[in-house]
C-alpha cells in the first residue's frame, strides 16, 4: 500500500527562556573579546517599582482637599539632629549627585539654576565643585567619595551640606568608572590624574574600614565646617537594614538610600543588572531601621533609585521617606535619548550621531563613550555646546515642577495637607512582589505577603 512520505513543520522561531537573544549575543561577545561590558545608566531589567503600588485617595471614609483652594505644604527640612544650619528646601525633590566629568559644565551649570529656581539642592558628584555649579546653585551639596578626587577642603566649607558616599545603588561594592575620552584637560587638573586615561575609582575609603571609623570621619567633617552643615551618608541598596543602623550610630544627620534602578555614568553591566536590592524593597527596610532606632524624624532619610514622576514621588513619601534624589529623569528631562537638540532656539536632528554609535533615541546607554548626541555626558568641546545652560535649565525646572503639581495633587486626593502627612495607610500593592518587600496589602484585602500570621 502506498504511504505518504513523512513530512515535518519548519521549526518555529522560538526564542529559548534561558539563553534568548540577549544572552546569545552576550555569550558571544564575551567569546570574542574576552571583556565585559561597560555602559551608562541603570537597570533595564523589569524590577518590582512604585508602579506597583496605588493610592487609597479620599471618598467617603476619608476626605479629600480642594485641589485648588486648599494649601497642600511642601516645605522639607533636613539635617535637624546635629548641624547648626539644617537644609531648608521648598520642595522634596532633590537632584543627585552627578560629576563634571560624567556631566558638562554646561549641564553642571543648567542643574543649579533649574534647582535655585525651585527652590532645591544638587549635588557635586566625585571630582570635585565647579564654579559653575557653585556659582549657579543656592543649595549645594558636597559629595566626599571613596576616590577623593578633586577633594578639596576650602570647598567642603563653601558647600550647604556633605554627602560621604559608601556606594551607589547601579553599583554598590564597585567603584566608579571615568573612562579617558572624558577625560580632557580641566577633568584632568581638578582630578590630578592624565589626561586622556581612564580612571578608576576606589569602592571604599582609604582612610577608614568599618562605622566606627565613618563616625571618626564625620566628626572631622563637622570640625572642618564648625558643625554647621548637614552631613549626610548615601548607601548604595544592598544590606540595607543594617546599613542604615550602622550611618545612624556614625552620626549621620540625614541617610541616602539608593536602590539598584539608580543610574551610573560608567559601570559593568553585570553589577547594574545583578548586583542590589530594588528601591521598593530598600526604602522599607530603611524605614525600618530607623523606626527600630527611634530615629524616624529625627534622622532624614532620602531616597534615590529609579524616581522618575510625582507619583513615584508620592509613593516614596508615603512609605517614609522624606525627601527623592533624581538622576536619570534628571538627565533625559535635559534631552538624554531624545531626537533633537536645540541651539538657537531651534531643533536639530541629532539621529546621524546615535548611528554613529550604533544606537538610537530611546536605546542610547552610551555615556561611558562621551559621544551623547544631544550634549548632556560629554567633555567634547562640540558637542558639549548642544546643551545650552539656559535651555538645561529651564526643561529640568519644568520637570520638577510638573512632578512637585503632581506630588501634591495626590496628597490632597488623599485629604493631606502637608505632603509628609502621606502615609502606608494611604497605600494597597498590585503584585505579591510589591506587597511582601513593601510590606503593603495586596489590594482589596488586608494581606501582607509573609505577614498576618501566613
Amino acid at each position: 500500500m502506498d504511504t505518504k512520505p513523512v513530512t515535518f513543520k519548519r521549526p518555529s522561531l522560538e526564542q529559548s527562556a534561558g539563553f534568548d537573544r540577549t544572552v546569545i549575543d552576550y555569550i558571544q561577545n564575551a567569546a570574542a573579546h574576552g571583556l565585559y561590558e561597560i555602559r551608562g545608566l541603570g537597570a533595564k531589567r523589569k524590577l518590582p517599582h512604585f508602579d506597583d503600588l496605588v493610592f487609597l485617595a479620599g471618598s467617603l471614609s476619608r476626605y479629600p482637599l480642594e485641589g485648588y483652594r486648599e494649601k497642600c505644604v511642601t516645605k522639607t527640612v533636613l539635617g535637624t539632629r546635629f548641624a547648626k544650619k539644617p537644609i531648608e528646601l521648598d520642595i522634596p525633590i532633590t537632584i543627585a549627585g552627578m560629576s563634571f566629568g560624567a556631566l558638562s559644565a554646561n549641564v553642571k551649570e543648567a542643574l543649579g539654576r533649574a534647582a535655585t529656581e525651585m527652590g532645591t539642592s544638587t549635588t557635586t558628584g566625585d571630582g570635585g565643585m565647579t564654579q559653575e555649579e557653585r556659582g549657579s546653585s543656592k543649595t549645594l551639596v558636597y559629595q566626599c567619595l571613596p576616590s577623593r578626587y578633586g577633594f578639596n577642603p576650602d570647598d567642603v566649607r563653601r558647600a550647604d551640606a556633605i554627602e560621604v558616599v559608601i556606594g551607589q545603588g547601579a553599583k554598590p561594592g564597585g567603584g566608579g568608572m571615568l573612562l579617558g575620552q572624558k577625560v580632557n584637560p580641566r577633568v584632568a587638573k581638578m582630578r590630578t590624574l592624565p589626561q586622556g586615561v581612564d580612571q578608576r575609582s576606589a569602592c571604599r575609603h582609604p582612610d577608614w574600614t568599618g562605622p566606627d571609623d565613618l563616625a571618626i570621619k564625620i566628626q572631622e567633617l563637622r570640625e572642618l565646617t564648625d558643625w554647621e552643615k548637614p552631613i549626610y551618608v548615601k548607601v548604595g541598596a544592598t544590606r540595607t537594614f543594617n546599613d542604615v543602623k550602622l550611618a545612624v550610630h556614625s552620626g549621620a544627620d540625614v541617610v541616602v538610600v539608593d536602590g539598584m534602578q539608580g543610574g551610573t555614568a560608567a559601570t559593568q553591566t553585570c553589577f547594574i543588572e545583578h548586583v542590589g536590592i530594588p528601591t521598593l524593597a530598600a526604602v522599607r527596610q530603611a524605614v525600618d531601621a530607623l523606626e527600630d532606632l527611634n530615629m524616624k524624624g529625627k534622622v532624614q532619610l532620602i531616597v534615590s533609585g529609579g524616581i522618575r514622576s510625582g507619583p513615584d514621588v508620592a509613593k516614596a513619601l508615603a512609605m517614609g521617606a522624606d525627601a527623592v534624589a533624581i538622576g536619570q529623569g534628571i538627565l533625559i528631562a535635559l534631552g538624554c535619548n531624545a531626537e533633537t537638540y536645540i541651539q538657537n532656539g531651534e531643533h536639530h536632528s541629532a539621529i546621524e550621531s546615535y548611528d554613529a554609535l550604533g544606537t538610537a533615541p530611546g536605546f542610547c546607554h552610551h555615556c561611558h563613550t562621551g559621544k551623547c548626541p544631544v550634549g548632556v555626558t560629554t567633555q567634547d568641546a562640540i558637542l558639549e555646546q548642544r546643551l545650552q545652560p539656559d535651555v538645561g535649565a529651564r526643561r529640568v525646572k519644568n520637570y520638577l515642577q510638573t512632578m512637585n503639581m503632581e506630588l501634591t495633587t495626590i496628597a490632597r486626593a488623599c485629604g493631606k495637607q502637608n505632603v509628609h502627612h502621606l502615609e502606608r495607610e494611604d497605600l494597597v500593592a498590585l503584585t505579591l512582589e510589591a506587597a511582601a518587600m513593601a510590606r503593603i496589602p495586596l489590594a482589596g484585602t488586608s494581606w501582607i505577603p509573609g505577614h498576618n500570621g501566613f
